[in-house]
């Protein structure tokens, strides 16, 4: 990983849009600080489109959409994407699954409720699952304290022994059932919302992560970008940001705009 303030500066003119982690590479302790939001304001005002891709809920998600600087969003690990549109003033909402799907899926995951934190003492279903539509949180150490990766992996392979697919972040291991990912509905609101074919654009794209689930990501776009928390998973990482910046979470994500944008 190489320093971002190294970044050429030929790559930044080319860059239109800037898709990013929400926590810990946004947030900072579990806050969103005042720079990062201001880096998101700065970041539109420059001509570069907002698209965090978060395994938050949609409850947060419909709120994020609205009221932050993004131009849409992916939310629970690509089971959706929400983008409001100001001028229409109304939501637009895009599922990988239908209703009845995503019912079917529900109850399923209620019984990986129960047996989950039975089998890894410590974890607890996520304070933010009521407002999920698609997936499962298991919390190992957001309200809980930290448990070590290992209890992480353990809960990753609870989700896959009852055949469904899991993700480790930062805090949780999110759970679902479905083919999707955040790479899958990235596309989908790529082409859905601007009629743009990913891969033409990626070489015109960042994306800024923090932790495990982002690797997929690292690992298709060319500029990838870590904040510095990002050094802590190196052995859990199979693919790793080509830059990195000097400042953690939303005050690396800060840094990072202001470089792109030369400020």
């Amino acid at each position: 990983m190489q320093p971002f303030r190294h970044f050429p500066a030929a790559l930044k003119a080319r860059i239109l849009y800037v898709l990013t982690d929400i926590d810990d590479t946004l947030t900072v302790a579990g806050r969103l600080p005042a720079v990062a939001l201001a880096a998101m304001e700065d970041l539109q005002a420059a001509g570069i489109r907002v698209i965090p891709i978060t395994g938050r809920p949609a409850g947060w998600c419909d709120h994020m959409a609205r009221m932050w600087p993004v131009d849409g969003l992916v939310g629970e690990n690509g089971a959706f994407y929400f983008a409001y549109d100001a001028h229409k003033r109304r939501m637009l909402r895009s599922y990988w699954k239908t209703e009845a799907e995503r019912r079917e899926d529900r109850r399923r995951l209620e019984d990986l409720e129960k047996t989950i934190p039975a089998r890894v003492p410590g974890c607890r279903v996520s304070a933010d699952q009521a407002y999920r539509e698609a997936d499962l949180a298991i919390d190992f150490c957001e309200d809980v304290p930290r448990l070590p990766m290992s209890d992480a992996a353990e809960i990753k392979r609870c989700f896959e022994q009852a055949g469904a697919r899991a993700k480790i972040s930062s805090i949780h291991v999110n759970g679902w059932y479905g083919e999707y990912d955040k790479l899958a509905m990235t596309r989908r609101l790529f082409r859905e919302l601007w009629g743009l074919d990913l891969e033409a654009v990626a070489g015109e794209t960042l994306f800024v992560g923090d932790s495990p689930n982002d690797a997929p990501m690292f690992a298709y776009f060319p500029h990838g970008v870590g904040v510095a928390n990002v050094r802590q998973y190196d052995e859990h990482m199979p693919d790793r940001p080509a830059w990195v910046t000097d400042k953690e979470g939303g005050y690396g994500f800060a840094e990072m705009v202001a470089l792109l944008l030369n400020r």
